[in-house]
């Protein structure tokens, strides 16, 4: 077992300290020193911006190899034509398609995000791949967010777990991530311009969290500076983020990198902290050169750019031309992973009696687009060309053959979308209204007389897209209205939703029986719904957000500070691959919701949430008892016993939050300090102890400037999820 892995098992469930490593990025200082001493400035300004759409120049002359990489952070995109995003065509590079950012937050495992990464970086090296772009990490603080599907999590201990357990499987592999993006890029709307304006303790104690977790535990190689400004300066460019905090506090040794087209000055950028401006050369090029030779950037700032970048670039071995792209992508072993992040991420919010599936329902019909539409392709940024995906139909159809009957029918389908720069044709509308009221006629036709109906909606990669926000968290393409015309012929209905971000649920709740959230689930997305809704597996996936009963609960959206002011322009990225450029634009994005994002908000102001944050039900029951915590050294050990009170085996997601009632700062009610995914078998009692560092409960303290713990009491609640905890215990600091 790789020794990261062990230190994983040891340390890192349950929100374990920043426990160091012997950092790869130190190995070759010496040699680092010297081949700098032979490099021209224009060897060196070489390595600091694009040579292709997706890599960086290494140094020719001496055989040291250009930085390759992967765009993911889910699956590793097709070969592109090396100035253009124009795919080769290849058929080697059609990858696994892993389940999305969201879906793996949803296992609540760091071990099973280890593996993650492990596959992704698997797939990466038979690419010719050096470093990740991924893992995407950043908070979801908005039900809106158009990369909602590609983050973590709302909340910074369970992102900053999962980070790094995906950087640790990654780099054992040798393969560099790309922690991103750096920081606070909730937003997609205006996000190539927009200032956030924040107070360093939620900046520190919730969006920085995981980057700090990850560089801390897991040593990641690589960070990509978010496209927004900070407190009024560019990320791309900002010391205080890049070089106060990044480097000199958590003592990063990697390189940074921009997002494509972040970059917007060459001396702010290159003295702020950037190593590599991607893709291409406007501002860290000649433009650079002649910046050094006036004196405006000093030989010194130069040599540390390209000391970070050989690294990196010395302690990944590169993979050699001929040896890249040989075979397919896709592999059994990365496909089998994909499978297992699937079956442990599906959530049921609901079950009146009709899960597992009943061996006396014969005839099932499956209504919706989402059961045959493939989710590796769609919208803006990246995608995965998959070797094969297995919809909701085609898993259902292998696990329930010989079994039961499936009918099925669309239902509806998604509206039509004009291209960039295009209009809908006049009459667009009116059509699609006709093929709708034909396809609802074709689901109440199938779901006539059948024992069950499983609709499966939600979201797909053209509605959850990077470079937009959602403007609501509405079903589209009028599902509610299908779901309730169905419900009149048909009562029995299990609702699939398939989505990567919130969507509104109280139609959907009072209509179905059943309720499962079933993610971007990947390649094997298909077979693991099945297994899960046919009770092979019994479900265990608890949601990384909070599902609020309407969009206006969400703190943001209840504060009046989202959406801003729409100013036009387009997108960064968007307008980068079309190759527009737009006028300078402003926009502020004020976080007056601070510290209380998530859970923190609705716990903390008594919002009664619609499914709430840690939330997923089992096939069985589990039963908690005999809560005991202490206090030993730095670190606060906690324990108690989880029953399966039922007849198969089954994983609970426990989950540890702590409370400082006596606390001298505005805190939330309580916080995820905590978390262990443990396998019961039936019947049987397992006794699961967490460990929490004590640092865990820190605070940012403004007026210091630092990193606060304070003594006192601390109240420890035990549960399954964050407004289910049934076992409370109090320990003094």
């Amino acid at each position: 077992m790789k020794k990261s892995l062990i230190l994983l098992a040891a340390c890192l469930i349950g929100g374990a300290a920043f426990a160091q490593q012997t950092n790869p990025l130190l190995q070759h200082e010496t040699e680092i020193t010297e081949i700098i001493k032979t490099m021209t400035l224009e060897e060196k300004v070489n390595m600091l911006h694009g040579k292709n759409m997706f890599s960086s120049a290494g140094i020719e002359r001496l055989g040291i190899a250009d930085m390759e990489y992967a765009d993911g952070p889910f699956g590793i995109r097709e070969e592109m034509e090396p100035h253009s995003w124009m795919p080769l065509g290849w058929e080697t590079d059609r990858a696994t398609f892993f389940p999305t950012g969201s879906a793996l937050a949803a296992t609540w495992s760091p071990e099973i995000a280890y593996e993650y990464g492990k596959g992704m970086a698997i797939e990466a090296k038979l690419r010719g791949k050096d470093m990740i772009l991924g893992p995407a990490m950043n908070i979801q603080r908005l039900p809106t967010g158009g990369r909602t599907y590609e983050y973590l999590s709302e909340d910074p201990i369970l992102s900053g777990e999962l980070a790094v357990g995906y950087t640790l499987g990654s780099q054992d592999q040798n393969e560099a991530v790309c922690l991103k993006h750096f920081a606070v890029n909730s937003q997609e709307n205006m996000r190539g311009f927009v200032n956030v304006n924040i107070s360093e303790r939620a900046l520190r104690e919730i969006y920085l969290t995981p980057f700090e977790m990850a560089v801390k535990k897991a040593n990641a190689m690589g960070v990509m500076a978010a496209y927004n400004k900070v407190w009024g300066t560019w990320c791309s460019e900002n010391f205080t983020l890049q070089e106060t905090i990044l480097r000199n506090e958590w003592g990063f040794k990697g390189m940074i990198i921009s997002d494509w087209g972040g970059t917007h000055s060459t001396v702010g950028a290159v003295t702020g902290g950037l190593e590599v401006e991607m893709p291409g050369n406007t501002y860290m090029g000649q433009a650079l050169i002649d910046s050094v030779k006036t004196g405006a950037v000093p030989m010194n700032v130069i040599d540390a750019r390209v000391r970070n970048i050989l690294r990196v670039r010395l302690a990944i071995t590169p993979v050699p031309k001929d040896v890249a792209n040989t075979k397919v992508t896709s592999q059994p072993e990365t496909q089998a992973i994909a499978y297992k992040v699937a079956s442990k991420s599906i959530v049921l919010l609901k079950n009146e009696g009709v899960l597992p599936l009943a061996s006396k329902a014969k005839t099932i019909a499956v209504i919706g687009d989402n059961a045959t539409r493939t989710m590796g392709l769609g919208g803006v940024g990246a995608g995965v060309k998959t070797l094969y995906e297995v919809t909701p139909l085609e898993g259902l159809q292998k696990a329930l053959k010989g079994k039961a009957k499936i009918r099925y029918a669309r239902g509806y389908e998604p509206a039509p979308r004009a291209g960039w720069g295009q209009q809908l044709p006049e009459n667009a509308m009116e059509e699609y209204a006709k093929r709708m009221a034909t396809l609802k006629k074709e689901a109440l036709k199938a779901v006539k007389g059948a024992d069950l109906v499983i609709f499966v909606g939600g979201n797909n990669r053209e509605v959850e897209t990077e470079g937009s926000d959602r403007t609501s968290i509405q079903l589209p393409f009028q599902q509610e209205e299908l779901m309730k015309a169905i419900a009149e012929v048909n009562p029995n209905i299990v609702a699939v939703m398939v989505a990567g971000a919130p969507v509104d649920l109280r139609e959907v709740n009072k209509i179905a029986k059943g309720l499962v959230y079933s993610w971007f689930n990947g390649t094997e997305g298909g077979n693991a719904l099945a297994d899960v809704l046919t009770g092979k597996i019994a479900p265990s996936g608890k949601l990384p957000f909070t599902l609020p009963v309407k969009l206006d609960d969400s703190p943001a959206y209840a504060l009046g500070v989202y959406p801003q002011q729409e100013q036009g322009g387009g997108d960064v990225f968007v307008n980068l691959v079309n190759r527009d450029r737009f006028a300078v634009r402003k926009a502020d994005a004020d976080y007056s919701e601070g510290i209380f994002v998530g859970y923190r908000w609705y716990t903390t102001k008594n919002v009664k949430p619609m499914y709430p944050f840690g939330y997923g039900l089992s096939y069985v029951d589990f039963k908690y008892t005999n809560l005991a915590a202490k206090v030993e050294g730095e670190t606060i050990e906690v324990t108690f016993d989880l029953a399966n009170q039922g007849q198969m085996e089954a994983d609970e997601v426990t989950q540890v939050y702590i409370a400082r009632p006596d606390s001298k700062v505005e805190r939330p009610k309580y916080e995820l300090k905590g978390f262990k995914r443990v396998a019961v078998k039936g019947g049987e009692t397992t006794k699961v102890t967490i460990s929490i560092p004590k640092d865990n409960l820190r605070h940012w303290n403004e007026f210091q400037h630092a990193w606060n713990v304070e003594n006192g009491k601390a109240v420890i609640y035990v549960g399954g999820s964050s407004d289910n905890l049934p076992l409370q215990t109090e320990i003094t600091l």
